[in-house]
């Protein structure tokens, strides 16, 4: 919750938490965001920072370390992810304009009127521009830890009825493009 209503720049992860493991919380902020993670743990071994770098940390850092040390690893995930993302608040791609504060979408200036799960898709797609996201991944970000395993078809209803309403052609789509036996990909090319 604290996550959700902060929404940090970036995350220093301790793995070792009390009366939680670190890297389930890592795969939690994962399956939400796409905020830089730095983990920071006791443990040395090369498999433990291959699993925290496979389950999405952007950096991994073993203790005792140096506050100059850290700072200087913030500064440089920092830099990396700033350097080609656009603002936060507004995803501009495919002649859309999506507002992530104001909850909107615009195509050509002109705004769509989306349910809540049709915007909470599109954001998704959006933000992951050219890379292809299963049901079962569009399924977990819509719904959290909400969601049930054997619906996963359902967006591809959703997808449908998006896709009437950002979609020049729906029966040819540019923007949110199938990936059969995969799932859908968002093309900022639309």
């Amino acid at each position: 919750a604290t996550f959700r209503r902060d929404n940090p720049d970036l995350v220093v992860l301790d793995l070792n938490l009390p009366g939680m493991d670190g890297l389930d919380v890592c795969r939690a902020i994962r399956r939400e965001s796409d905020v830089p993670i730095i983990m920071l743990t006791a443990r040395v071994e090369e498999l433990d920072r291959l699993i925290g770098l496979e389950l999405g940390a952007d950096d991994y850092i073993t203790k005792p370390f140096s506050p100059r040390e850290l700072v200087a690893r913030v500064r440089a995930v920092l830099r990396r992810v700033r350097g080609g993302v656009q603002s936060p608040n507004v995803i501009m791609a495919g002649g859309l304009e999506i507002d992530l504060k104001g909850h909107r979408a615009l195509r050509d200036g002109e705004p769509i009127h989306l349910t809540r799960i049709e915007f909470e898709l599109l954001t998704t797609l959006a933000q992951h521009a050219g890379q292809t996201l299963s049901r079962e991944q569009l399924l977990e970000r819509i719904h959290g830890d909400a969601a049930v395993a054997g619906y996963d078809r359902s967006i591809d209803a959703h997808i449908r009825n998006l896709r009437r309403k950002i979609e020049a052609d729906p029966t040819d789509p540019q923007i949110i493009q199938t990936v059969y036996g995969v799932g859908y990909r968002f093309s900022d090319d639309g």
